[in-house]
């Protein structure tokens, strides 16, 4: 699908106040569980999900927005580093950046949403099959752009939310990401674990530590705490990766993540960890999780950290 263009919306701004973030275009809301958490709420936004794609890297710092993510999908991209794909549905950030190019790792990521994908621009491969893919886009130029003066190009484009109040409005609410449970506990079968190493690549390793208080705290971080994700659950996906069929202005070949398909599982949640399986038919099919006995594995609600690490990557909890 082409592009979505910019459209002016006429409506009512609520603040979050201490959250620092806004809720414009969301339309009639309604009680009901927010598809992105799990979590049950007296306002459903009814708008689509926009997932953004932020810089990983060092450059990235500080990453800011991603403390009114619902969710946030960590993705291989070229030369052995990572991206984010950040979804926002229950509630929009002021601002949130910095905006990088998208990938077609991203089509069986944003797919299953049905929402839109906001990102700094793509290879011209990689924007043909999200196209394709019938993903909508929100691209520059456009007015919900711009650059901040105080960081340096290519890591300043940043995104205003609110300004695609109209477009979100236009798209279908999503359905549940994952399949979400109603218990804290995520399964009989969990152990206690502390911390957890997931291996991306020889270059970017990130370890999850596990703060007593409910939330995962990742190492390294390039959000302050005003801006930081800490997630309620972290899931680590093991997937399949092949080459992209391009390469990036430095001549690294771009890898390409396959999800779709199933492979091995661990959710992280509350000082456990509890081993599965994962799969999904399709690059919009819905994901579904099983313990190690086969049993159907549920998602505590909350906010969750997906992994998609590839198969020659590691993982590791005690």
């Amino acid at each position: 699908m082409r592009p979505l263009p910019v459209l002016v919306a006429v409506s009512l701004v609520v603040s979050l106040g201490a959250c620092g973030g806004n809720d414009d275009g969301g339309g009639p809301s309604t009680a009901g569980r927010l598809p992105l958490t799990g979590q049950t709420a007296d306002k459903v936004p009814h708008r689509g999900a926009l997932v953004v794609k932020v810089d990983n890297s060092a450059s990235a710092r500080p990453q800011v927005g991603l403390d009114q993510a619902d969710l946030v999908v960590e993705e291989l991209v070229e030369g052995g580093l990572t991206r984010l794909a950040v979804f926002f549905h229950s509630r929009l950030p002021v601002v949130v950046g910095p905006v990088r190019s998208l990938r077609t790792s991203d089509i069986g990521i944003v797919a299953p949403t049905g929402g839109v994908l906001a990102a700094s621009g793509g290879a011209r491969v990689a924007r043909r099959a999200v196209d394709a893919a019938g993903v909508d886009t929100v691209l520059p130029p456009n007015a919900a752009f711009s650059r901040d003066s105080a960081r340096r190009a290519p890591y300043n484009l940043m995104l205003r939310p609110g300004s695609l109040g109209a477009t979100l409005s236009e798209v279908d609410p999503p359905a549940d990401y994952l399949p979400w449970g109603t218990t804290a506990s995520p399964s009989p079968a969990a152990r206690a674990v502390r911390v957890a190493t997931v291996r991306f690549s020889p270059g970017r390793t990130v370890t999850w530590r596990y703060d007593g208080r409910g939330g995962w705290s990742r190492t390294p971080n390039l959000a302050p705490a005003d801006h930081d994700f800490v997630p309620d659950t972290v899931l680590v996906l093991r997937v399949r990766t092949r080459d992209a069929g391009y390469r990036d202005p430095a001549g690294n070949p771009v890898p390409e993540t396959v999800f779709a398909g199933s492979g091995d599982a661990l959710l992280l949640h509350a000082g456990s960890a509890v081993q599965g399986r994962w799969s999904k038919q399709g690059t919009s099919g819905p994901i579904t999780l099983t313990d190690g006995g086969g049993a159907a594995l549920r998602v505590p609600p909350g906010h969750t950290w997906i992994a998609l690490v590839p198969e020659r990557g590691s993982v590791s909890a005690a």
